[in-house]
């Protein structure tokens, strides 16, 4: 699938995408491996129409923590004081390599739930994540900025 979006371009959290142009972006960016996703990330949604978009948002989620291969908490939101928080709504996850969509990345496989994020990398600071739940008809995206 070719996507009409240019690889390592920074992606517009203020557009509605389509899944195609998103999967076809992902399909452009190189895998990753677990241990480069191992620290703090600060999430977005990006927006194609996908009901668990207003969840999210609803949680405040505002990123990720990978702290080792078994120690991952997904949700992390933020309170009204601005501090970020792990919410444990959805439980806890862990990091494995898993092939999807013919390359093998870093996938952040949820303990509890039948859901998997796999992530590309868009440069070194940032990736993309694909959202693959069972049951769903389409797939959830959103990025990941690395925190210092």
């Amino acid at each position: 699938m070719n996507s009409t979006l240019a690889p390592k371009a920074p992606l517009n959290t203020d557009k509605t995408y389509t899944s195609d142009e998103l999967l076809g972006y992902f399909d452009s960016l190189e895998p990753v491996t677990s241990d480069f996703m191992l620290g703090q990330w600060q999430g977005e949604v990006l927006l194609t129409g996908h009901p668990g978009e207003s969840q999210l948002l609803g949680l405040k989620w505002v990123g990720k923590s990978f702290h080792a291969a078994n120690d991952v908490e997904p949700i992390i939101s933020q309170n009204s004081a601005g501090e970020r928080y792990t919410n444990p709504i959805l439980g806890t996850a862990s990091l494995r390599e898993v092939c999807f969509r013919g390359k093998c990345t870093a996938t952040m496989v949820y303990d509890s739930h039948p859901i998997f994020d796999h992530f590309a990398k868009i440069d070194d600071n940032h990736v993309l994540g694909v959202m693959d739940k069972k049951g769903d008809t389409q797939y959830l995206f959103f990025t990941l900025a690395r925190l210092p």
